[in-house]
Parts: structure tokens; C-alpha cells; sequence
């Protein structure tokens, strides 16, 4: 089988990670592959933002956990080390289609690299915000964004799941 389908067949959400940092050279490849994701006229809305330093990391994920509603103590982010935030200009109507492409293209890319990784929602609800405004402009991000997802990247701690059957009714065939 092409090893593309592969990677795309075999890819599965991790939700346990070791704390091991992910070098930065596999990071670059990882977030390069976003920056190839498709965009709707080519507009390349989405942006990625970085967050490897502990303390914004750990920030980030109690600020997710208390708007998800779970208790003190869940990590959402399941011990991710790192995570790339993207986000997309507002103002393109295809901005959430281009974001989550972006999305789909970071966790490819991390599979094909050996690198765990899962969608974590709630950036729009984070970013949203007056704090999560502020945050954005902190790091140097201007404009309207909103908040696609988180994509959590980590080394997996122990096997992948299995993938679950497909569905019956997938797929229609209009010849």
C-alpha cells in the first residue's frame, strides 16, 4: 500500500505521553507540513503557534481543563510536552475548513515521524476571550483569530489504540 494511505490508515489520538521534549528539528517538520495544508483561493489563513516552555504549556492546559469543566488535576493535554495552537483570521469565510486542514496535516505529519499527537478542542472558546486576546497579542499575534484547535504532541506512552470498525453506510455511490 502507498505509504501516504498508510500513514493515514494507521494514525489514531494518543492520550498518554512521556515527558521526554520532542527535539525542535522534528518539531519544524512537523509544523512545515501544516504550512502545506490546503487553503480555500490559496488565502493560507491558519497560524500555528508553538508552546513548549513548561510553565505556558501547563498554563494553557489548566485554562482548557477549567473551561471543559473537568476537575483540578485533569490534564487534558494528557501529558503532552508540547503543542502547536492553530488559529485562523476570522475574517475568511474559509477560516475553520483551512484550520482544521492544518490540523489534519500536524497529526499526519507526527505519526509519519513517530511523534504522538491528538486534537484537543476549545482553542475558539479560550481565544475568545479578553485573556486569550491578550495572550495572542503577547506572543505577537495580531489581528482576529479564532481558535481552531490544539493539536497535543508528545512520545507516546505505551501502543497506539486500534482502529475502530468503519462504519456501515460510509460511503454512496451515484454512478
Amino acid at each position: 500500500m502507498n505509504a501516504v494511505l498508510e500513514q493515514i490508515k494507521s494514525r489514531r489520538s494518543i492520550r498518554r505521553y512521556r515527558p521526554d521534549p520532542i527535539p525542535q528539528e522534528i518539531l519544524d517538520q512537523i509544523i512545515e507540513a501544516g504550512t502545506y495544508a490546503a487553503s480555500g483561493k490559496g488565502q493560507q489563513s491558519a497560524i500555528i503557534v508553538q508552546v513548549t516552555d513548561r510553565e505556558t504549556r501547563d498554563k494553557i492546559a489548566d485554562w482548557n481543563r477549567r473551561t471543559g469543566g473537568w476537575p483540578e488535576g485533569h490534564d487534558p493535554f494528557y501529558g503532552a510536552p508540547a503543542m502547536l495552537i492553530v488559529l485562523a483570521r476570522r475574517d475568511n469565510p474559509n477560516h475553520v475548513y483551512d484550520g482544521s486542514l492544518v490540523m489534519g496535516n500536524l497529526m499526519l505529519a507526527a505519526h509519519a515521524l513517530g511523534v504522538g499527537s491528538c486534537w484537543i478542542n476549545r482553542a475558539r472558546q479560550e481565544f475568545d476571550t479578553g485573556e486569550g486576546k491578550a495572550l495572542l497579542r503577547s506572543w505577537g499575534v495580531e489581528g482576529d483569530y479564532e481558535g481552531i484547535g490544539h493539536c497535543a504532541l508528545g512520545w507516546p506512552d505505551g501502543d497506539a489504540p486500534q482502529a475502530a470498525p468503519r462504519k456501515e453506510n460510509w460511503v454512496y455511490y451515484v454512478k
